[in-house]
């Protein structure tokens, strides 16, 4: 169920120039049996970004150290959320939170995400599949709130290297934990229950 093509545009935090990042785009759906399907696609100048090479698809923290894709997602009118980060590696994370930065203990380990990297001349493009398990308790039938976001590292920059983009930046400095940049909301699926 793949979106026609990448109508979201995030946003470089003002506090965090990215002068070899031409454009970062994102798209995301759910599927028939509640699944998270997402797509983002970095453009600029690959050479002068350092971009994780091919790893083992395992499970990985601190991921945002280094260029990465991130998704924030909660459902609509209650606290908690999940984290998930993803590496052009294979590498992944996830973790719950009961609020604002409170992690939260998960009842079982989240599965891992089908990730799929491609990286050309100039982009960069990672396709994510989050099962419906993985996704906060009785999001199936609840309308979602999601905050997409990424790191992006660079080479060879005088600003600083690191770079945060996201949907929307309600703070002065990067914070993609903020509920207020969780800007798109997906509704049910279709034939989730």
């Amino acid at each position: 169920m793949p979106v026609a093509d990448f109508p979201l545009t995030l946003l470089c935090h003002p506090a965090t120039p990215a002068p070899v990042v031409r454009s970062l785009e994102a798209r995301a759906a759910r599927t028939a049996n509640g699944d998270l399907m997402l797509a983002y696609r970095l453009r600029g100048d690959m050479v002068r970004l350092l971009i994780p090479p091919p790893a083992a698809p395992d499970r990985a923290d601190g991921l945002w150290e280094h260029s990465c894709f991130e998704a924030f997602v909660g459902i609509a009118g209650e606290p908690g959320y999940h984290e998930f980060n993803f590496s052009p590696s294979g590498e992944w994370a996830g973790y719950a939170f009961a609020g604002y930065r409170q992690p939260a203990v998960l009842a079982a380990p989240l599965p891992a995400p089908r990730l799929t990297a491609t990286l050309s001349a100039g982009r960069l493009e990672l396709e994510v599949l989050i099962a419906a398990a993985a996704l906060p308790p009785n999001a199936a039938a609840a309308r979602l709130q999601i905050g997409l976001a990424a790191v992006v590292e660079a080479a060879d920059v005088v600003d600083g290297s690191h770079s945060y983009w996201s949907l929307h930046h309600p703070a002065s400095l990067p914070d993609f934990h903020h509920r207020d940049g969780f800007r798109l909301e997906l509704d049910p699926a279709a034939g989730s229950a």
